[in-house]
């Protein structure tokens, strides 16, 4: 099980990678095929830091109550 300390952590690099690629995407044309793949390696990030900071906001209790 990881810590709070080290889920955040990882949220920050996740964070840091999401804008490079961001600022990578932001001069491309429409229609690059580049442009494709780096949106798909947005939307993977996105997705796990989702994930991430789900852990980190974990809902308690049950569902049904």
């Amino acid at each position: 099980m990881r810590t709070e300390n080290q889920i955040q952590s990882k949220i920050n690099e996740l964070t840091l990678q999401r804008r490079s690629l961001e600022t990578r995407l932001a001069p491309l044309d429409s229609d690059s095929s580049q442009r494709e793949s780096l949106n798909a390696q947005i939307g993977r990030l996105e997705d796990m830091i989702l994930m991430l900071e789900w852990v980190l906001n974990a809902p308690s209790g049950k569902y049904h109550a």
